[in-house]
């Protein structure tokens, strides 16, 4: 039997080896994608670390202890948001942040339960988050200037608000009846909106003494008004309001009430009853009687002229022509 000499396939080695050569160039290149890849998120998640701290220190710069109240107070600067590193900062009482351009209110504000005062008034906010439920210790919420349009129904689950201020907001016409819940709120400033009516809920405020709804669109006053029990002070000018409800009368804490710049042709006897009525303003209505007052003194009695005085002499002037 005869041996015969091995042949080896050289093309065939070639491919091969061209094969691996390829295969580990592939594999090198790819790791040092990999390589450059995790060492530019490893510098941006440093960068990251940094820019948090310096937005963190900044944060505390704005930070004030006054009468032991912790205040976050920003005013006349740029911060058209708020950054995430606020939430480690919980234990804030107080926001003051004005003339800032904030647009939003961020939702982490579930996260500071200790906050008493939450104001953010002149700023271009146009939505309150429904987070605002969690803050069940904020005494006041002042958010006036801004451009808010509709109040979230969680607003009613803030039981410790005291002050609400959405003047100047100009476009809410309505808020939800869950804020009739609401049984420490004794002060709201509805100024410069789109009411038509006084809400269903503000009429059922249980504790409201102050309410400002001044520049809206009302024509009248609920017919239930006396409802509001513990309402002093009530500044309605510059709406359309035509005739008062005679249920008026029946509102005997009532020490405050402002019509200029409505719609009125006569003035409700009901209105000389009143036993705490002490300051009213009839001034820019069209009344149908002219009635004259003696001549003023002194500055003090011009400002009063559609004052009090006024209005007792336009009552008995009414009946004296039958048209009270």
């Amino acid at each position: 039997m005869v041996n015969m000499p091995a042949v080896v396939c050289v093309s065939s080695f070639s491919s091969v080896r061209s094969l691996w050569e390829g295969r580990i160039q592939k594999h090198q290149e790819e790791q040092k994608l990999e390589k450059e890849r995790k060492g530019k998120v490893s510098v941006v998640g440093i960068s990251n670390v940094w820019e948090s701290r310096i937005q963190l220190s900044r944060l505390k710069e704005k930070i004030f202890n006054e009468d032991g109240r912790l205040i976050l107070r920003i005013e006349k600067e740029e911060w058209k948001t708020l950054p995430k590193c606020l939430v480690k900062i919980p234990q804030l009482q107080e926001w003051q942040i004005h003339r800032t351009g904030l647009t939003e209110i961020p939702t982490c504000i579930a996260n500071f339960t200790n906050l008493l005062v939450l104001d953010l008034s002149r700023n271009v906010i146009a939505k309150i988050p429904k987070e605002i439920a969690n803050l069940t210790r904020l005494r006041e919420l002042l958010l006036s200037y801004n451009r808010i349009s509709e109040i979230p129904v969680e607003l009613g689950q803030c039981e410790c608000l005291e002050k609400l201020d959405l003047a100047v907001n100009r476009d809410i016409s309505d808020l939800p009846v869950e804020l009739s819940s609401l049984k420490h709120l004794s002060h709201l400033d509805l100024n410069m909106n789109q009411f038509s009516t006084i809400p269903r809920a503000v009429v059922e405020m249980p504790a409201l003494e102050w309410l400002d709804m001044g520049s809206n669109k009302l024509k009248e006053l609920p017919q239930d008004i006396e409802r509001m029990e513990c309402l002093h002070t009530l500044w309605l000018q510059r709406n359309e309001i035509s005739k008062l409800s005679e249920s008026i009368g029946s509102m005997k804490n009532l020490g405050t009430l402002v019509l200029c710049g409505n719609n009125m042709k006569s003035i409700p006897v009901c209105l000389r009853d009143l036993p705490n009525l002490r300051f009213v303003n009839f001034r820019d209505n069209p009344f149908e009687l002219q009635v004259k007052l003696p001549p003023c003194e002194d500055e003090e009695e011009e400002r009063e002229l559609f004052g009090i005085q006024f209005m007792n002499a336009y009552i008995e002037e009414s009946l004296k022509h039958g048209k009270a």
